[in-house]
């Protein structure tokens, strides 16, 4: 797990890309102080286990379902990644709960300045715009986002000066691909009441009552 707070920005030094996988070493400085073979890392929001490392590098391995479902088969030698060691109990929740598991690829519509803020406008997967409410958390390639504007076809977000300068996502440009992934609260709630046999019972007093609201 993970909370959607980058903790530095990496960048990949080779990419051997097969038919539909890949192996890429991430050249890091930050990550690498405590990591061990086997350790999950957020790359770009999603969750990848570390096969090997040295003293300025680690290697994940990318298997084709991941390749299919992310943006990360857009990179290449040099790209900017967005890197996080997964959460430690004995830190603050400064973020979400991520999981570093990709609902699906959204693309950047518009790029605002406001101020000292940027706006994002993003379009994602039609099936994704059911979890995305106004205020709700939303995690933009691994970057934990409170959603301020959605409508039936697209969501926005502010990006403040220090997320631009501690993350990639004002690297993108109009156009570009970004990995998304829901707040997972809407999703369990979701699976809950498909199982429901008595749909009639669910209503929003049930879900508050237990704890879902």
């Amino acid at each position: 797990m993970f909370t959607g707070i980058v903790e530095e920005i990496g960048k990949v030094k080779s990419i051997k890309k097969g038919s539909t996988s890949a192996k890429i070493i991430i050249k890091a400085k930050k990550i690498l102080e405590d990591i061990n073979l086997g350790d999950s890392i957020s790359t770009n929001g999603v969750c990848l286990t570390v096969t090997d490392f040295n003293e300025d590098s680690f290697s994940v391995d990318v298997m084709p379902e991941t390749i299919r479902k992310s943006s990360l088969r857009n990179l290449k030698k040099e790209s900017k990644v967005n890197l996080e060691r997964a959460l430690s109990l004995n830190k603050r929740l400064g973020g979400h709960i991520v999981s570093g598991h990709i609902d699906g690829v959204g693309h950047i519509k518009n790029i605002k300045r406001e101020e000292n803020a940027v706006w994002l406008s993003i379009k994602p997967p039609r099936e994704l715009l059911k979890y995305i409410i106004d205020k709700g958390s939303i995690a933009i390639d691994g970057v934990s986002l409170t959603i301020a504007y959605v409508d039936n076809d697209i969501f926005k977000v502010s990006i403040i000066p220090h997320t631009k300068d501690e993350t990639i996502l004002l690297d993108k440009t109009i156009g570009g691909e970004v990995n998304l992934e829901c707040d997972m609260l809407a999703k369990y709630i979701e699976k809950l009441t498909s199982f429901n046999t008595n749909k009639d019972n669910i209503s929003k007093e049930f879900l508050m009552k237990n704890g879902f609201l």
